[in-house]
C-alpha cells in the first residue's frame, strides 16, 4: 500500500507570545491556490484567512474593490445549529458582518488608492474554544496574508483588543472578561502608527482612552514586527501596479477653466445639492472642454483615454481645492471654521404617541427621525451563533433610503454600511439604559434618515437619546456624538480637524472619526482613516474636540427634553414583575401549557416566565394587569390555614361533600360535616355545582397540597350544640372488601 501522506504539502510555523499567550501562525498547507492562505491560532481557536486578488482591474469603479468576508462555522464550536428543517450556515449573522468591517478598515487604507483590482480575503473561524477570541485571530490572520500575497500593500498589519477591568487595561481579554470590562477596543497598527480603532466603552474618560489606545497600540506593533520578519522570509513578491492616470498640462487647464466658480461654491453659504450640482456640472463637461483645446480623440489614443480620464482628473481639482482652502486659509465649507459645527435642531413628539417615542434631529442638512418602541421580554431577539443561543433586549435599526440623498437605486434592502452604522449608535447607548430588573421592557429604536450631509450615523445617536427619553426609558445619562474629519499634509506635517464633517470634507478628506459619549465619558470610537496611519499626537486633539462638540449638541437637545419622562405613552404596554419560587413555575404554566395559555387567552396579556421565577406580565392597561397579577399570585398562593376564601362550587359528591375551587385553580374539599352545624343529609340542600361561596381554610397539607374548607366554621357554633361522636373507621379498610 503507498504512502500518500506526501501529497499534502508541509507548512510554516512561527509563534509569538502576546501577552501571557501565545500567537500561532501557519502557512503552506491549505488552499494552496488563493493568494495567500495563513492560519492563526490563540490557544484552541484558529481562524484561517485566505486572500485573493483579480488578474485585471474592474472595470466602471472609482473605489477600491476590496470585500472582507466574515465566517462563523458552527462546527468550530462543537454544535449543530440551524432549525429541524436547515443546517447549513446562512448568510452571516450582524455581528460576523461588524467584524468584518472591522478587518476591512485597518486593510482598505494600505492598498494604493488606484487600485482597481477585487480583493477578496476570506475569514474563516475554525475552531472556537469559547475562550479566545476569534476576531482577534481571524484579524491578525487577514493581516499576514495581505502581507505574504503579491497584493501590492503597504503594511503589515498587528490588531489586538484592549479592555479594562477594575481600572487596568488587559490585552486580548476572553470572552468572559470582555462580559465585565468596561471598554472593548480593538487597535489595529502598522509598524509606525494606529490605523484603526474601533471601540466600546462605558462612559470611560477621554485621558484613559489615550492610555488604551498608546496600550493597545504598542502590543498591535510587537505582532506588526512579527509579520514583517515572516514576510521578509516567505513573503511574494508584490506586483507592480500602474501609475495613477495623470496630465499635469490638462489637469492645469481645467484648473483654470472651473476654479473660480469652485472656489466660491465652497465659500458660499449654499445646499448641498446646489454645491453638488456646480460640482457635477464641472465634471461632465470636463472631456468636452478638453476637446476644445485638444481637438477631436478620433484615431487617438492618448486623447480617448485623456477625454475618459476627464472627469476624475476634474473631482481632483475639486477635491485639491477642499483641501487647500482648509490647510492654507482655514476655511471650509459654507466658510465654516474648523471647530464649527453646523446648526443643531431636536424636538421630540413627533409622531402621535401609538408610537412610544418619537424625536426628530437636525444638524444641517443631516435629518433623522428615531422612533422608540416598548415590548415585552418576549420581544427579545434570539440570535444563534457559533458562541449559542443570546437574547438581545435592546436593538437599533438604521435606514438609509436613497432619497435622503436625493437619488434613486434598485438596492432596497438593508447592506452592510446600514448594519455598520445602526450599530454604532446602538453600542453608543447600551452603557446607558437602565438594567432589566429595573426597566423589563424589551427596547428597540428605528433611525430613518430623510436627509443626508454628513454624520448620519451620529444623527442615529442623537435621536436614540430623545426618543428613548421620550418613551419614558429611564436612562442614566443623555448621550450625543459627532463625527470628526482631518485634511492633511504629510510632507509637513500638518494635519487639521474638521469638527461635524460633511459632503466633500468627508470624500476628499482623510479621517472619519466619530465618537460618542454624555458629560462623564465615552461610549463608542469609530475611526476610519484614508491615509496609512494617525499620529499620536492628533489622537488627544480628536478626543478633546469631540468631547467639547457633543457637549454643546448635548445642550441643543436638552432644551428639547430635560430629562426622561416619568410616565410612559398611554399606548406603550406595561409591565410589572412577579417573583415566585422556582418550583411553582409548573403551576402556572400548567399541564400542558393550559394554564398560562387560558390567562392569556382570556386576558390578552403576554407572560415571560424566567428559570429563576423572575415572571414578566405585560398587558394593555391598568385593570387588565391587576386581573393578571391577581391570577397569577392567587396560582402560586399557599393556603392560610383561618383565612376566608371566595370559592366556586365545581363537583357535588353525593353524601361526601363538595368540590370547590379557590385561588385560580387550587381545588379544595368541603366535608359534607363542615356545611352547617347540624347535620346535613343532602350536599345540594346547601350549595350546587357555580355557586360561588366564601369559606374557611381549616387544613392544609403542604406535602400532598390537599386542603379542606368548612361553611359551618364561618359561623359562630349554635349554643347548646353537641359534637357528635366520630364514625368508626371501616373493618375493610376504607370500603374495599377484603381479599380472599
Amino acid at each position: 500500500m503507498s504512502d500518500k501522506s506526501s501529497a499534502i504539502k508541509p507548512q510554516k510555523e512561527y509563534t509569538l507570545k502576546v501577552g501571557d499567550k501565545p500567537l500561532t501562525v501557519r502557512t503552506g498547507m491549505l488552499a494552496d491556490q488563493a493568494n495567500a492562505t495563513v492560519l492563526c491560532q490563540i490557544g484552541d481557536t484558529v481562524s484561517m484567512s485566505n486572500c485573493t486578488l483579480s488578474k485585471k482591474p474592474r472595470d466602471g469603479v472609482d473605489f477600491l474593490p476590496l470585500q472582507v468576508v466574515y465566517q462563523e462555522k458552527f462546527y468550530a464550536s462543537g454544535k449543530i445549529a440551524g432549525s429541524r428543517y436547515r443546517k447549513r450556515e446562512g448568510r452571516p449573522a450582524d455581528s460576523y458582518v461588524l467584524l468584518g468591517r472591522v478587518i476591512d478598515r485597518g486593510l482598505r487604507p494600505m492598498f494604493p488608492k488606484h487600485l482597481r483590482n477585487d480583493i477578496q480575503v476570506f475569514c474563516t473561524v475554525m475552531s472556537y474554544d469559547m475562550e479566545n477570541e476569534h476576531a482577534i485571530a481571524s484579524a491578525n490572520a487577514a493581516n499576514l496574508a495581505v502581507a505574504i500575497s503579491d497584493c501590492p500593500a503597504e503594511g503589515p498589519l498587528g490588531t489586538v483588543l484592549v479592555g479594562m477591568i477594575d481600572g487596568e487595561l488587559v490585552l486580548n481579554p476572553t470572552r468572559e472578561q470582555r462580559v465585565v470590562s468596561t471598554l472593548d477596543m480593538f487597535v489595529t497598527a502598522s509598524l509606525d502608527r494606529i490605523v484603526m480603532i474601533e471601540a466600546g466603552a462605558n462612559q470611560v474618560p477621554e485621558a484613559e482612552i489615550l492610555k488604551a489606545i498608546e496600550f493597545g497600540k504598542a502590543a498591535a506593533q510587537e505582532i506588526a514586527k512579527f509579520f514583517a520578519k515572516i514576510q521578509k522570509e516567505i513573503g511574494k513578491p508584490k506586483f507592480e501596479l500602474d501609475a495613477p492616470f495623470e496630465n499635469s498640462e490638462a489637469k492645469e487647464f481645467l484648473k483654470e477653466w472651473a476654479l473660480k466658480t469652485i472656489n466660491k461654491a465652497i465659500k458660499d453659504p449654499m445646499e448641498k445639492l446646489a454645491r453638488r450640482k456646480i460640482m457635477t456640472d464641472f465634471m461632465d463637461g470636463a472631456a468636452e472642454k478638453l476637446e476644445e483645446k485638444y481637438g477631436p480623440a478620433e484615431g487617438n489614443e492618448e486623447l480617448t483615454e485623456l477625454y475618459a480620464k476627464a472627469s476624475d482628473l476634474m473631482d481632483k481639482v475639486i477635491k485639491g481645492e477642499v483641501r487647500r482652502l482648509i490647510l492654507e486659509e482655514g476655511i471650509r465649507m459654507s466658510s465654516r471654521k474648523v471647530d464649527e459645527i453646523r446648526p443643531i435642531g431636536a424636538m421630540v413628539d413627533v409622531l402621535p404617541n401609538v408610537v412610544h417615542g418619537s424625536a426628530l434631529f437636525q444638524r444641517g442638512e443631516t435629518q433623522g427621525l428615531t422612533t422608540c418602541t416598548l415590548g415585552s421580554p418576549g420581544d427579545k431577539q434570539l440570535v444563534e451563533g457559533m458562541e449559542g443561543e443570546e437574547e438581545l433586549r435592546y436593538f437599533h435599526h438604521y435606514n438609509f433610503p436613497p432619497f435622503s440623498v436625493g437619488e434613486t437605486s434598485n438596492r432596497l434592502f438593508v447592506g452592510n454600511r446600514e448594519i455598520g452604522h445602526g450599530n454604532l449608535a446602538e453600542r453608543g447607548l447600551l452603557p446607558v439604559l437602565p438594567s432589566e430588573k429595573d426597566f423589563p421592557y424589551t427596547i428597540r429604536t428605528v433611525t430613518e434618515i430623510l436627509e443626508s450631509n454628513g454624520s448620519s450615523s451620529m444623527a442615529a445617536t442623537c435621536g436614540s437619546t430623545l426618543a428613548l427619553m421620550a418613551a419614558g426609558v429611564p436612562i442614566s445619562d443623555p448621550v450625543s456624538g459627532i463625527a470628526l474629519g482631518m485634511i492633511s499634509d504629510e510632507k509637513n506635517d500638518k494635519y487639521i480637524i474638521l469638527s461635524d464633517l460633511q459632503d466633500e470634507e468627508d470624500f476628499g478628506g482623510d479621517m472619519d472619526f466619530k465618537v460618542t459619549g454624555t458629560e462623564k465619558g465615552v461610549t463608542a470610537i469609530q475611526m476610519d482613516i484614508k491615509i496609512k496611519g494617525m499620529p499620536d499626537h492628533v489622537f488627544e486633539e480628536a478626543l478633546e474636540r469631540a468631547r467639547t462638540g457633543r457637549l454643546e449638541i448635548l445642550k441643543t437637545m436638552l432644551a428639547s427634553i430635560p430629562e426622561a419622562r416619568k410616565e410612559m405613552s398611554p399606548k406603550a404596554p406595561r409591565i410589572e414583575t412577579i417573583v415566585i419560587n422556582p418550583d411553582d413555575i409548573r403551576l402556572v404554566i400548567g399541564k400542558g401549557g393550559e394554564t398560562i395559555q387560558k390567562i392569556t387567552g382570556e386576558l390578552g396579556v403576554d407572560i415571560d416566565i424566567e428559570d429563576s421565577g423572575l415572571v414578566f406580565v405585560t398587558a394593555p392597561d391598568g385593570d387588565t394587569m391587576a386581573k393578571a397579577t391577581e391570577w397569577i399570585q392567587g396560582i402560586v398562593a399557599k393556603p392560610e390555614v383561618d383565612k376566608v376564601y371566595d370559592c366556586k362550587v365545581v363537583r357535588i359528591i353525593d353524601g361526601v361533600g363538595a368540590i370547590v375551587e379557590f385561588l385560580k385553580g387550587k381545588d379544595a374539599m368541603i366535608h359534607i360535616s363542615e356545611l352547617q352545624w347540624k347535620r346535613t343529609e343532602n350536599v345540594e340542600d346547601i350549595v350546587k355545582v357555580g355557586d360561588e361561596i366564601q369559606a374557611k381554610c381549616v387544613e392544609y397539607n403542604a406535602a400532598d397540597g390537599k386542603t379542606r374548607m368548612s361553611l359551618k366554621q364561618m359561623k359562630e357554633k349554635p349554643e347548646g350544640y353537641v359534637e357528635r361522636p366520630s364514625r368508626p373507621p371501616n373493618r375493610s379498610g376504607g370500603g374495599r372488601p377484603p381479599r380472599r
